[in-house]
């Protein structure tokens, strides 16, 4: 039997995984890690996580049902009582009542989304993605034979024009991905925004995914309205995407969940017994003792101390001559505008990326560049860890993007 293939070679890969990389983020903790690895000091800035104890109910509740001997399966989306929980949690923060049966339960944010574009994306099908975006939303969508279609925000504070969204829809767009608090520019979508955003959803038929992993983290007066409560004629064409990650501080415990019509729920459920099945029986169990105790004096905490750091931040990037800080107003993200050091006289940068390599052997700080988001000029730096490396680090961000600004030759000196 004769065949084309070389001896000894293995077969190619498919073509879908042409489609995607590692994602930008992970790169970069993975880049802190190898120069941590190396010996260098580093600080990494570029962890999409919080330096904190989780609460002690979710500890209480893992330690229970490890004690009891749980370790069967659950239903596929989750414990009841837990999609139950959440759904009272969602119906207090969205102003919208929410049963168990809208709720699947799913391990971590990022497989409700993988979930939401397998079931709603059909080859060629096109969604609209503000930019700049969490680097996973367009994966996720190529994965599905689906088209991103990227919507610049930086010109308007990062809070996506819903005018210039509408100008890009065509009879392919299925849906708009939005994230508020955005991850990476810390940009929280005000009320116009939401309604304009609705509008559109509500006048094309389209869905609406809206990524609220960052909600419990606004930190300007005011805060900042659900979308649901602001449109809810917009519920039954939206899909609201959280984890316990970020509130909790249990990154990874990887529980998340989905709230959308039952319809779309039912049709997880089938998905999800042929992908991962149940989520983590013990972390369900935790976070269902957290839930129940009804207690967010954990969730209060850590938005202090999220406060204090992006407080103190602020005051030292105000220090920056020439680079722009976004106004950081929810998550746990400072978003840098790095643009006008890219065009200084004798510059050896083209983009972010390079600034954020230099950042991390002249400085060791490690940061986040742009290019993860679809942004070449920006650079997120996490102010999630403890508070005297958050200076530390930033004293030395401020003082080598000073010394580009001057001369590009000093940055090596900048420490």
């Amino acid at each position: 039997m004769s065949s084309t293939r070389a001896a000894g070679a293995a077969p190619a890969l498919a073509q879908r995984s042409e489609l995607f990389s590692t994602s930008g983020t992970a790169r970069a903790r993975a880049a802190a890690k190898a120069a941590a690895a190396s010996g260098q000091e580093i600080i990494d800035l570029s962890a999409g996580e919080i330096w904190a104890d989780f609460p002690d109910a979710v500890r209480e509740g893992a330690l229970a049902a490890i004690t009891k001997g749980v370790s069967r399966y659950t239903d596929t989306i989750g414990l009841l009582p837990l999609r139950a929980a959440i759904a009272q949690r969602l119906s207090e923060d969205s102003g919208q009542r929410w049963e168990a049966e809208e709720i699947a339960v799913t391990a971590g944010a990022k497989q409700a989304l993988f979930n939401t574009a397998m079931l709603l994306f059909d080859p060629g099908s096109e969604v609209i993605i503000p930019r700049p975006y969490w680097t996973t939303f367009p994966a996720q969508v190529a994965l599905a034979g689906a088209k991103p279609v990227f919507v610049d925000s930086a010109a308007s504070g990062y809070v996506p024009r819903p005018d210039l969204i509408e100008a890009c829809l065509s009879a392919r767009t299925r849906a708009i991905i939005i994230n508020t608090p955005n991850n990476p520019t810390g940009a929280v979508y005000d009320r116009s925004c939401l309604r304009g955003l609705a509008e559109i959803a509500l006048k094309h038929r389209l869905w609406i995914i809206l990524d609220s992993c960052y909600a419990g983290f606004i930190h300007e007066p005011g805060g900042a309205e659900h979308l649901l409560a602001v449109v809810p004629e917009v519920r039954p064409l939206t899909v609201v995407v959280n984890a316990f990650s970020k509130q909790l501080a249990m990154t990874g415990w990887r529980l998340g969940y989905m709230a959308a019509p039952a319809r779309l729920v039912g049709a997880v459920k089938a998905l999800q017994s042929h992908t991962t099945s149940n989520p983590n029986v013990i972390a369900q169990h935790a976070v269902l003792n957290y839930l129940r105790q009804g207690d967010r004096a954990y969730e209060r905490e850590l938005q202090d101390l999220l406060l204090e750091n992006r407080r103190q931040g602020l005051e030292i990037l105000s220090r920056l001559e020439q680079v722009r800080a976004a106004r950081a107003q929810g998550g746990f993200y400072f978003y840098l505008d790095v643009s006008p050091l890219l065009t200084v006289k004798g510059s050896r940068f083209q983009d972010a990326e390079a600034v954020a390599a230099q950042l991390l052997t002249s400085t060791g700080v490690a940061t986040v560049p742009g290019s993860a988001f679809g942004d070449l000029s920006g650079l997120r730096l996490s102010y999630g860890l403890p508070t005297d490396d958050l200076k530390r680090a930033l004293t030395r961000v401020v003082t080598a993007l000073n010394a580009i600004g001057r001369s590009p030759a000093l940055l090596r000196a900048a420490q």
